[in-house]
Formats: structure tokens, C-alpha cells, sequence
């Protein structure tokens, strides 16, 4: 009787520590700073970080087969105005070195073999496995601090959103938590926290909660400094941004060297302006075609922000590697995969413009760690 009692009794414990595990890991929020508006405004000349003023701007938002819509109308003569000012940006691109001079971490990993041209008329990119088409432009923001032009193309059977964006400095390039706290398994929406932060375009971030390592510098202030096994994407104060392995450095190293973002999710997808992956490499065990956001620089201060869809009949989703060569393709000099999956959501002047979704059955959004945000 005494031994039933005692494996009764272990059994119950060790359900019980099951339990509280799952819960810790996937459920129970544990709040480490509630004190994220701080920004590093030592990095820039002006004494605070300034945003965007949206009564300066010019905004336009175009009809597209996306199932987000708007009731903004814009003329024929207007959809020209943006198709000619992205190209403008297009044409205008330097095509200099991605990495921030500073460095030598460089990536061993397989380049693609395909070749890749591209149209700088229409910015339509052509590869030997595919090619790219525009679907449409979803519309435009232009102010003096930045210029945002979003365009929707087809690619791999895939509905791809991408963000063209010039700023005039990289203080406008912000990021944001969710519920304005850095901690464990506390999440909400992109569009939520786009809304809550005056975004005019936003992105899901690396959702760092779901790893315990890895670096997090947001807006110039670190908030881990243990370093992971993933790729580091730094954006620098000077608008640069570069890959680096977290081992060659410290977070306090990264700040002094003047990083303004640091993300740990990756991996790298290009570098020096060639694909960095192979066409096998996934992140864990993602599945090969998967909703996708990254980011990438064709210049200083010049980026490319990219969400697609995936999972559904409409839109198949992409690999890592179709989703390092369309970014190749788009001119970028680095590029750098972040979170995915359902957690994949763009957000342009207040509307949710892509379609997020976890399993294809039902378009809604998923609450995240974080964003990455225009403002």
C-alpha cells in the first residue's frame, strides 16, 4: 500500500512540474521592464529621438486584390506619380558594400547558383527558376523624414508585400514591444502596436521571447546580453546594417560600436550582395514553403522591407532560400530573415495589408514579442 501511495504521489509531482513547464514556456507572462520608451538619443545630433509628423505627409493607398482595403481613391495619374517615384529610388540605387566597416565576420555559407537580373524600369526580376511580377501598388508615404512605397508582387506562387523605405536618418527606423514591456510571453498584435505607436508602416519583429539567449538591442538599449547560436542582424546609427556572428562580440561591444537594432532570429540571407543560404537550409524545423518576413538595405538609409504570404491555396509561401533570392533580386546588400510563419504581418497606414495566418483555415493575426516600425 505504502509503495502505491509513494507512485502515486511521484506521479502527481511529476505531472504537476510537466505542467507548470509548459505553462512557464508557452502561457505564464513574466514582465523583466516596463521602462521601453527609452531611447539612446545620444546616438544622433538632436537631443530626443524624434518621429514622424504625419500632417507633413503625403499619403496615397491604392485598390488591390489584397483582402485588406481602403477607402482612400487615388487617379490614374496618382498610381503613375508612385509607379515613377519607386523607380526613381530603384535607379538611384549605389549598390555599396552592406557591412558596417568596422567588421571582418564574414559567412561561409552556400551562394546560389542561379542568375538574376533585374528590370530597373519596373523592377520585375527574373531568375532561372522564376519570376517576380507586380501585382500592384498598394500605395505611398512621403515626407521629409521618409519616403515609403509599397508594392505587391507575385513570386513562387506566393503573394509577396514589399516596402520600399528612404529615410532621412536611421532614428525614424524604431521598434516597439508589446504592451510597451520587455519580458517573457507577453505578446499582442502588429497592428495593435503599430496603432499605439503612430506606425506608418510596421512589421512583426524577431519575437525574442521565444528564445532565452540572444541579443536584444531595441532603439540603442540593450535588454539581453547573453549571446545565442543565431545570426545577429545590426543596424547601425549611421543607417548601415550588417550580419555578425554573436561570439566575435559582446552586446556592450556591439552598443559602443553604434548599433541602434540588434535582432536574433535570422539567419543571414544575404551578404556582400550574394544569397547566404543553401537551398536546403530552414529555420529548425520550418516547414520548406512558409509565410516570410525579412529586411535589407540596398543603401544607407535605404531598405527594403518584404512579408509574404503562405499556407494558403492563394498564396503557397516560400523557402528560406526563394525568399534570400528574392531579395538579391530586389538589389539589397544585406539581408535578414525574421520571425515567420503566422507571426508574418505587415501593417501600412493603419490597415493590415497582407493576409497572417497559422495554418491557412482562418486569416487573423497572431500576437507577437515585438515590431519593427516606421515612425
Amino acid at each position: 500500500m505504502k509503495k502505491h501511495k509513494f507512485t502515486l504521489i511521484y506521479g502527481l509531482v511529476l505531472v504537476s512540474f510537466t505542467v507548470y513547464m509548459a505553462l512557464d514556456t508557452f502561457v505564464l507572462s513574466s514582465v523583466y521592464s516596463t521602462d521601453t520608451d527609452t531611447m539612446n538619443a545620444s546616438m544622433f545630433d538632436s537631443d530626443s529621438v524624434a518621429s514622424l509628423d504625419s500632417s507633413d505627409a503625403t499619403v496615397t493607398m491604392n485598390d488591390t486584390s489584397s483582402t485588406s482595403t481602403s477607402e482612400t481613391e487615388t487617379t490614374e495619374e496618382d498610381t503613375e506619380s508612385t509607379v515613377d517615384s519607386a523607380t526613381e529610388k530603384s535607379s538611384s540605387n549605389h549598390k555599396r558594400h552592406g557591412k558596417h566597416t568596422s567588421s571582418d565576420s564574414s559567412s561561409e555559407s552556400d551562394t546560389s547558383d542561379s542568375e538574376t537580373s533585374t528590370d530597373s524600369t519596373t523592377n520585375t526580376t527574373t531568375s532561372s527558376s522564376a519570376e517576380a511580377t507586380i501585382a500592384g501598388i498598394i500605395g505611398s508615404y512621403d515626407s521629409d523624414e521618409a519616403q515609403i512605397t509599397v508594392t505587391e508582387y507575385t513570386y513562387e506562387d506566393t503573394e509577396v508585400y514589399v516596402a520600399d523605405v528612404t529615410l532621412s536618418s536611421v532614428e525614424y527606423l524604431k521598434t516597439a514591444f508589446a504592451q510597451d514591456s520587455y519580458g517573457k510571453n507577453v505578446t499582442e498584435t502588429t497592428s495593435s502596436m503599430a496603432s499605439n505607436n503612430n506606425a506608418v508602416l510596421a512589421i512583426n519583429g524577431d519575437n525574442y521571447g521565444s528564445q532565452e539567449t540572444g541579443y536584444v538591442i531595441r532603439n540603442g538599449v540593450i535588454y539581453r546580453d547573453e549571446a545565442g547560436e543565431n545570426d545577429v542582424l545590426c543596424i547601425y546609427a549611421d543607417g548601415s546594417m550588417e550580419v555578425v556572428d554573436p561570439a566575435e562580440y559582446t552586446a556592450e561591444e556591439l552598443l559602443e560600436k553604434g548599433v541602434w537594432q540588434a535582432f536574433s532570429f535570422g539567419p543571414g540571407l544575404v551578404e556582400d550582395g550574394e544569397v547566404t543560404v543553401s537551398e536546403t537550409e530552414e529555420v529548425g524545423k520550418a516547414m520548406a514553403s512558409n509565410p516570410r518576413t525579412a529586411i535589407g538595405m540596398i543603401d544607407e538609409l535605404h531598405y527594403v522591407i518584404v512579408v509574404s504570404d503562405g499556407r494558403t491555396d492563394e498564396s503557397e509561401g516560400l523557402s528560406l532560400y526563394q525568399l534570400a533570392q528574392f531579395m538579391e533580386s530586389l538589389g539589397v546588400t544585406t539581408a535578414y530573415n525574421l520571425d515567420g510563419g503566422g507571426s508574418s504581418t505587415m501593417v501600412f497606414n493603419g490597415t493590415v495589408i497582407n493576409n497572417p495566418t497559422t495554418n491557412g483555415d482562418t486569416i487573423k493575426e497572431r500576437s507577437v514579442n515585438d515590431i519593427v516600425y516606421i515612425g
